[in-house]
């Protein structure tokens, strides 16, 4: 008997095993199925259109490299409830199984929007993500554990609760998004573990304060939102990219912009921090006078990492460095109102 099983794609074009089965009879009359096939799990499962190798290769597709089920039904040379009927076990049997949520030392949470369609057609929107961060032999990399349908501190209460106290005891980080719904879970839930916002909301935060002084700072001295030929306006995308792919050049544009006005200065504080919170070592855009020259300005005593004086009131500028990174509560989300951020 010949069974043909669809097997990985072989440089792009869909693959056949031809399974020549040979058919075995027994001999003993009390035997009630006589006849039967030889049969292989190595191969497929009993009466399975996929092979073992293709399921393999298309859970490895889906997690990997962002493939869609109607993709691998088309790279595979078959139909999508095919491709769904063979793999939905598998990813169940993985999802049903308590050993993946062993070992979870760094904990990280974080929304999705799964869609932007009518809910009663697509079903839930909005889920809450959670992800092992723990870096180890068995997974190098990050893996995602759950997906929850709401994006609310509830949703992760009750997940954090779910797990048991042997998983959340051996938790010692805990990392979120500025959303404080996410904050009281963890207090409640994860009281022995440090909670850590993660690097791309603080560098997202950093930037959106560095745009703001920019906007505050142009309004400021010129009166008007930024235009072509304004010295702030010119650098407003250098400004956001980081400061290690800039040009000799880029950084002599950033330079001229900083010193074009006394009060720009409070931009290139912002652009400092902004670099602090990208991990990259401080380093002044300003050139330095050279030493054993008196320099063209008398050197001041303002706690400014420029060291360098104002038009504004000296006693006040403090406090204005202080308060550059700070995160306006008008910055919220529209959508999680009566919740506050984490910035502070």
């Amino acid at each position: 008997m010949v069974v043909e099983v669809i097997d990985a794609p072989w440089a792009g074009v869909p693959a056949r095993i031809r399974w020549f089965k040979r058919r075995w009879i027994c001999r003993e009359r009390t035997c009630e199925t006589v006849t039967f096939l030889e049969h292989s799990e190595k191969v497929c499962a009993p009466r399975a259109r996929l092979g073992v190798r293709a399921i393999r290769w298309a859970i490895r597709q889906l997690r990997f490299e962002g493939a869609t089920i109607s993709g691998l039904a088309r790279q595979l040379g078959t139909t999508w409830n095919t491709v769904w009927s063979h793999i939905k076990p598998c990813l169940q049997a993985a999802s049903d199984d308590p050993a993946r949520f062993a070992g979870v030392q760094v904990l990280g949470v974080d929304e999705h929007v799964w869609h932007h369609q009518d809910r009663r057609r697509r079903g839930p929107r909005e889920f809450t993500g959670i992800v092992d961060l723990t870096r180890g032999e068995d997974h190098p990399t990050a893996r995602l554990l759950d997906l929850v349908p709401g994006r609310s501190g509830t949703v992760y209460k009750n997940w954090l609760a779910e797990r048991g106290e042997d998983f959340r005891a051996g938790v010692r980080i805990a990392t979120l998004d500025p959303f404080q719904g996410y904050k009281n879970a963890i207090d409640d839930q994860l009281q022995d573990a440090t909670s850590v916002l993660d690097a791309f909301h603080i560098v997202k935060l950093a930037g959106d304060a560095l745009d703001e002084v920019r906007r505050r700072v142009q309004q400021d001295t010129l009166g008007h939102r930024g235009r072509t030929g304004d010295p702030l306006y010119q650098i407003r995308l250098l400004l956001r990219a980081s400061r290690d792919r800039l040009t000799k050049r880029q950084q002599e544009r950033l330079r001229e912009a900083f010193v074009a006005d006394e009060a720009h200065i409070s931009v290139e504080v912002a652009y400092l921090h902004r670099a602090s919170a990208r991990g990259l070592p401080p380093r002044h855009t300003r050139p330095r006078p050279t030493p054993g020259r008196t320099p063209h300005r008398a050197p001041t005593n303002v706690s400014h990492p420029r060291n360098r004086p104002t038009g504004s009131d000296p006693t006040q500028m403090e406090g204005r460095t202080r308060r550059l990174l700070r995160h306006q509560r008008s910055q919220q989300r529209p959508h999680r109102s009566h919740q506050r951020t984490l910035s502070n």
